[in-house]
């Protein structure tokens, strides 16, 4: 029983803190540029389900909690349907309730009657408040701890690997990665690791002159404690950085966000790559993960962060910076998936508002029920085949296996 609940601190709770933040974080940028705009705000939710927290502010809105933390919504006054995209039929009905019960001039309150211009920045709230937040998560993290520079050596060339193959040596100071600087070991892994089976251009400092070199990664099953077990490329070359060599940079609170920008763009680049290379049939994409896996990261964090002898306030510091810096991701994360041109999503009633914006009338009805149950169909789709994927990771099957053998 006790390990039980050791399970459910380490791995449940730190996994719902950190979502709960970027959830949160996504609606308020839906809600605050809603209010921007002097739009009629019925509910701000985070969860679904019964309430377990509810109350109305002097604005008439309802802030609410459900009882299961998975998600959240904001309910402007006069939504007829889960899209909030009435077609003309709809959009005449509404006029006429609110007409008949409020008068003219509230319309100008209602999301539906706004400038399709302004609902279109309220639709892309949400994720830019998600990619506001990774900025604003790195660029503390950048201004208080600075910014640390290890070069990455090599320090061994194994016989038979990849990187022997390729004319590695014991030594050589790794300098650039695909044409971009390589200032730490994560950043030669993080290439390596997306680029299985394709060439990857490399250039070293060997006894102080630069020497091109090409390897081939190659798709290898690995496992830690964070990620779980997982297939990606590798060149089989153990890195090292000398003591004398690492360098820390201070930042002043201008260049720490320019930094900080530059770091969210790195992971939306490493995502794009990725899934580019899932459609082009290069990946697999195994590295996608659902909830387990997320709450299987958020535990591996934890467990890293809490391990070994430090003081508990110390070990609550690093667990906290750990946990933000993990936000920080998976707020960027969250916010490119809802960019997605799927109806169910935000970038999908971009995609419904841009038609509006050209063609000057909303989506036909019959259009945008079909549109919304085929984007359902593929949420359902990409979260099984990531659920799929966590399952595999955690070692289920094998473990079901030997229960039944």
């Amino acid at each position: 029983m006790l390990n039980f609940v050791g399970q459910i601190l380490i791995y449940v709770v730190p996994f719902l803190l950190v979502l709960t933040l970027v959830v949160t974080i996504h609606e308020l940028g839906h809600y605050w540029v809603a209010r921007a705009f002097k739009v009629k705000i019925d509910r701000f939710a985070i969860g679904f389900g019964r309430a377990v927290f509810s109350r109305q502010d002097r604005r008439g809105v309802e802030w609410r909690v459900g009882w299961l933390p998975l998600g959240g919504y904001v309910k402007f006054a006069g939504d007829l349907d889960a899209s909030s995209v009435p077609d003309q039929a709809g959009l005449a009905e509404l006029r006429g309730r609110i007409e008949a019960e409020q008068g003219s001039a509230a319309l100008n309150d209602y999301y539906h009657f706004k400038p399709v211009w302004q609902r279109m920045l309220i639709v892309a709230g949400g994720p830019f408040a998600n990619f506001v937040l990774a900025i604003v998560v790195f660029t503390a993290m950048f201004s208080l701890l600075g910014d640390q520079i290890a070069p990455p050596r090599v320090a061994e060339v194994p016989a038979g690997t990849p990187g022997a193959a390729a004319g590695f040596r014991a030594n050589d100071l790794i300098v650039e990665v695909n044409g971009r600087p390589a200032r730490s070991a994560q950043d030669v892994i993080r290439v390596v690791s997306l680029s299985s089976n394709t060439p990857v251009a490399f250039v070293v400092e060997r006894d102080g002159q630069p020497v091109e070199l090409t390897v081939v990664p190659v798709r290898t099953v690995t496992e830690d404690a964070v990620s779980g077990r997982v297939a990606i490329g590798k060149i089989g070359l153990p890195l090292v950085t000398r003591r004398d060599e690492v360098r820390f940079i201070r930042y002043n609170p201008i260049e720490a966000v320019g930094a900080a920008a530059r770091q969210t763009a790195s992971v939306l680049e490493t995502t794009l790559t990725y899934l580019g290379r899932i459609f082009s049939g290069r990946e697999s994409g195994a590295l996608l993960n659902g909830p387990l896996g997320i709450a299987k990261a958020a535990g591996g964090i934890t467990a890293q962060a809490t391990e070994g002898e430090a003081p508990a306030s110390l070990k609550a510091a690093n667990l906290a910076l750990m946990l933000l810096q993990f936000a920080a991701i998976l707020s960027i994360g969250i916010g490119f998936i809802n960019l997605m041109p799927i109806p169910v999503l935000d970038g999908g009633h971009l995609v419904f508002y841009a038609y509006e914006a050209v063609a000057r009338k909303p989506v036909a009805a019959r259009v945008q029920e079909a549109g919304y149950r085929v984007g359902l169909a593929l949420l359902a789709c990409l979260m099984l085949f990531a659920t799929w994927n966590d399952l595999q990771k955690l070692n289920l099957f094998k473990f079901l296996g030997g229960l039944v053998s």
